[in-house]
C-alpha cells in the first residue's frame, strides 16, 4: 500500500467532505464550504487543506494555517482527522508532520490541535508532543422530534430581525460579532477589527444561512444574535451565539435562539448541533435548556516549536 500527503486539489472536496463527516458527524461540512476557504483564505493565514492518500483514495484531511488575526504572533494550528475505517496506517502522522514544517517555515512557534477525548486520540497528541490545553462539547438536538420552547411575546422595545435585514449594512452584525467573540474562552487571542476580512470570510461564507439567523434588537440596538449554518439539507448547527454586555442576563440568548430554530424546523432541519467551550457555562447552561445533549468531547492540545 502506498500512502501520500498532498494539498488538496479543487476536485477533493467530495472526498474531504466524505472523511470529515465519517470523523466528525456533529459538524456540518459541505464542498462548497471547502472550495470557498481554498479559494478565499487569507494570504496571511498561509493555509494547506492537506490529503493523505493511499492507493488513490483519500483517507485523511488536515486543515493547517497561521493564526493571522491573533495578537501574538507565531500562534498557528493543525488537526488531522482520519476515516474511521483506515486509522492505524500512518496518515495522521504524516499530515501532522508535514503541517508542522510548513507552518514552522512560516514562523509559527505554537500549533494548536484538536484531539477528540478518546484515549486513542489523546494517546495521539500526546505522543508526538502535545500537551492538553482546555476542552469544549459537542451538542447535538433531535429538530425533527425534540420539543422546541414556545415562542414568547417580546417585550416593549424589543424585536426580532434576521441577518437578512442587514445585507444593504452589515456592520452592526460585525460590530456584534466582534464584541461577543472577544469575551469567548480561548487559547489564542484574536484582534477582531478587520471588516473587510470579516466580510469575506464570515458574512460570505456558504454555510451562514442569513434567514435563519436571528438578531435581537432592542431600541433599533443590535443585542444578541445566533448566527445558522447549515448545509442546505437536512443539518442547522449554531456558527455563534452572543449578547452584547450591556444587555446580558434578560434572557436575549434564548430569545433568538428559540426563533431560529423554530424556522430551521419549519424549513426541514432534523438536527442541530452546537460546540461550547467546556467553561462557557452560561452556553452550555443556554443549550441543556433547550434539549441538547452532549454527543461528544474534544480536547485542545498545544506544541511548542523551535
Amino acid at each position: 500500500m502506498t500512502m501520500i500527503v498532498r494539498d488538496l486539489a479543487p476536485s477533493d472536496t467530495d472526498a474531504w467532505v466524505r472523511v470529515r463527516r465519517a470523523a466528525l458527524p456533529f459538524m456540518v461540512t459541505t464542498p462548497e464550504q471547502v472550495a470557498f476557504e481554498l479559494r478565499t483564505a487569507h494570504p496571511d493565514k498561509k493555509m494547506r487543506l492537506l490529503t493523505a492518500e493511499e492507493d488513490g483514495e483519500v483517507i485523511g484531511t488536515a486543515y493547517a494555517g497561521i493564526a493571522y488575526d491573533s495578537t501574538e504572533p507565531g500562534q498557528s494550528y493543525v488537526t488531522p482527522h482520519v476515516h474511521p475505517d483506515r486509522r492505524g496506517r500512518g496518515a495522521g502522522s504524516l499530515m501532522l508532520r508535514a503541517a508542522e514544517e510548513h507552518l514552522a517555515a512560516e514562523g509559527a512557534t505554537a500549533v494548536y490541535s484538536w484531539a477528540m477525548d478518546t484515549p486513542e486520540s489523546r494517546t495521539f497528541a500526546e505522543k508526538r508532543g502535545y500537551r492538553p490545553t482546555r476542552s469544549a462539547h459537542f451538542q447535538r438536538l433531535d429538530l425533527a422530534n425534540g420539543p422546541l420552547p414556545q415562542l414568547q411575546e417580546l417585550p416593549a422595545g424589543v424585536e426580532l430581525r434576521t441577518a437578512a435585514d442587514f445585507l444593504d449594512d452589515p456592520r452592526p452584525m460585525f460590530e456584534a460579532d466582534a464584541e461577543t467573540t472577544s469575551d469567548e474562552p480561548g487559547d489564542i487571542s484574536v484582534d477582531f477589527s478587520d471588516y473587510e476580512d470579516w466580510i469575506n470570510h464570515t458574512w460570505n461564507h456558504p454555510l451562514l444561512d442569513r434567514g435563519l439567523s436571528t438578531v435581537v434588537m432592542v431600541d433599533g440596538r443590535v443585542a444578541a444574535f445566533t448566527a445558522a449554518h447549515t448545509d442546505g439539507l437536512t443539518r442547522y448547527a449554531s456558527g455563534m451565539t452572543g449578547t452584547l454586555r450591556a444587555f446580558r442576563g434578560r434572557g436575549f440568548a434564548k430569545l433568538a435562539k428559540t426563533a431560529s430554530l423554530h424556522r430551521a424546523r419549519a424549513a426541514g432541519y432534523t438536527e442541530a448541533f452546537t460546540n461550547n467551550d467546556a467553561d462557557n457555562g452560561p452556553m452550555l447552561a443556554v443549550n441543556k435548556w433547550f434539549g441538547y445533549k452532549i454527543c461528544a468531547t474534544e480536547v485542545r492540545h498545544v506544541r511548542k516549536l523551535g
